[in-house]
């Protein structure tokens, strides 16, 4: 089993591992710029204005009539338009970059579909061979150097894909099939995270990216192809049952009769990271407790509270672990 949690770094949009971050990057970081300019200009100003001294007048017949220097209205012109000159500035580098982004410079080696769920990610390993496709949830294997086409759908509402480190966002939306790609040009764990606020649980709606050396990826993807490892012993043949009677309904294992395609495919369970969705690193501990009470560890989410007893547990939980 894999060891937890998180990715190899947090997940930041400062640094670039991959030609279309790096391809993104210096956008980022001249409209972050551009921002804390503004910022700082923003603030001397109203510094300025606070503790400065005002001009007073006298009121009475004496006094000079108060008037308005028409130089004053020239700072309101100067201001907008170097705004409307930054603001057009950046709207044209915006639009060179998500353009320079907009095609993968090779044909991709494969295809991964990618549907949003609430609050979870269903992956897809697509192939033109339809006994190579097969699925997971809420880890993404990719090869380093080589290019990977996604295909974004969801199942109910507005989700956003962004793994930050490999490239920029692209929306999920509800009957519509969206397109973008990635590559990484080094191995390592890539954290994303849904950016488009979809519910109650969009902050537990976490994916990782596993970049790995051509060979690696290969085994990984071969091992994902094998159905689950057989029922070898009276306890985890228990297990099995107790799982196709209490869990069967939502969730498949590939090789036997749990054939469910409401929730995620937990054929090869125990390689995974995490628990729904990043939420919870995938230890027996934190397995057992998410399915005894899954909505006290991510409440609001769709899993329903199952009706097994305390030996139903640990039956299934001995199945589980076999899940590699």
């Amino acid at each position: 089993m894999n060891s937890p949690t998180a990715a190899d770094m947090p997940m930041s949009y400062l640094q670039a591992f991959g030609l279309k971050a790096s391809q993104v990057l210096p956008l980022t970081w001249g409209l972050l710029l551009i921002s804390l300019a503004v910022i700082a200009v923003v603030s001397v100003l109203l510094v300025r204005g606070l503790f400065r001294s005002p001009k007073t007048t006298v009121d009475g017949p004496d006094s000079a009539p108060v008037e308005r220097p028409v130089a004053g209205t020239s700072w309101i012109t100067i201001g907008v338009g170097i705004s409307a000159f930054v603001l057009f500035l950046s709207a044209v580098w915006t639009m060179a970059t998500l353009a320079q982004i907009g095609r993968p410079p090779q044909e991709p080696a494969f295809t991964v579909e990618v549907i949003g769920h609430q609050w979870w990610w269903e992956i897809r390993y697509l192939s033109d061979q339809p006994a190579r496709n097969f699925t997971t949830a809420n880890e993404i294997h990719i090869p380093v150097g080589e290019t990977v086409a996604v295909k974004l759908i969801s199942r109910d509402v507005i989700h956003s894909f962004w793994v930050p480190a490999l490239g920029g966002k692209t929306d999920l939306i509800p009957g519509q099939t969206n397109v973008t790609w990635m590559e990484a040009d080094k191995p390592g764990v890539y954290r994303g995270q849904c950016a488009e606020y979809c519910g109650l649980q969009h902050a537990h709606m976490a994916l990782t990216v596993v970049a790995q050396e051509p060979e690696a990826f290969e085994a990984w993807r071969a091992g994902q192809l094998e159905p689950a490892s057989e029922a070898n012993t009276e306890r985890v043949q228990a297990g099995l049952t107790a799982f196709i009677q209490k869990c069967g309904i939502c969730h498949t294992v590939r090789g036997t009769r749990a054939q469910g395609i409401v929730g995620p495919d937990l054929s090869h369970l125990m390689e995974r990271r995490t628990l729904a969705a990043g939420t919870l690193p995938n230890t027996p501990g934190n397995l057992a407790g998410w399915i005894a009470d899954p909505q006290h560890v991510k409440p609001g989410n769709f899993m329903p509270q199952p009706e097994i007893s305390a030996v139903e547990l640990q039956r299934i939980l001995a199945f589980l672990e076999t899940l590699e």
